[in-house]
């Protein structure tokens, strides 16, 4: 998957984000923008989702359209603070894609999920894409999951993605993109993850791999 693999999941590399930021309509001024959500022990605006979670923090709902789905493999290893930490990781990838399909990011959830370099990216991705209205439709798997636990607020995340079954579309008109896989349609990520105040699993750093070993099946 050729165009698909350079524009969907590098909203979840903060380097991609930033570069394809500078791609955007030259009318988003998305610098006099306040991210939704990011200022310091503030919650998000959007309404609280309708499953709750372990630690009863007030998350913000994600609901996404019919036509875009994820699969997460591996959600419960055993171990408390691992599924906490999975479980945030794939609400925070929800949140951009929730964004981009409603072209709404004050109700996006990603200043819940997301901090510092990594938050900026991803809204400046998402802020970006929503101008050009570019979304995506079908199946994103979420693979090989694993977390390593340095302490009781910090911890390390790598995983894969397969990109091969989805395809690019227009926000507006619904069409899709055709989709060509390829090597690159199989994406490595390493997530740096920090616990905040309320209890939620924050990324903090991103790195990717497209086309890894790792991930190709």
């Amino acid at each position: 998957m050729n165009r698909h693999a350079q524009l969907v999941t590098a909203a979840l590399t903060v380097s991609a984000a930033l570069l394809l930021t500078a791609c955007g309509s030259e009318g988003d001024d998305s610098s006099s923008d306040k991210i939704a959500g990011a200022d310091t022990g503030a919650t998000n605006s959007a309404s609280p989702s309708v499953s709750a979670s372990a630690d009863g923090s007030d998350r913000p709902e994600i609901k996404l359209p019919d036509d875009m789905k994820m699969v997460f493999e591996g959600q419960q290893t055993g171990d408390a603070i691992k599924d906490a930490v999975l479980a945030d990781n794939a609400r925070a990838v929800s949140t951009v894609w929730q964004a981009m399909a409603y072209g709404n990011l004050k109700k996006s959830g990603m200043g819940f999920y997301y901090t510092g370099a990594a938050l900026t990216g991803v809204y400046d991705y998402a802020k970006s894409n929503i101008a050009k209205n570019v979304s995506w439709a079908g199946t994103l798997r979420y693979y090989d999951r694993r977390v390593t636990v340095f302490d009781k607020a910090s911890a390390a995340m790598t995983y894969c993605v397969d990109e091969s079954k989805a395809d690019l579309k227009d926000r507006k008109s619904g069409k899709r993109q055709g989709t060509t896989t390829s090597s690159d349609s199989y994406v490595f990520y390493n997530a740096g993850m920090k616990k905040d105040k309320a209890g939620v699993w924050q990324i903090w750093d991103l790195s990717e791999d497209r086309g890894s070993q790792k991930c190709r099946p």
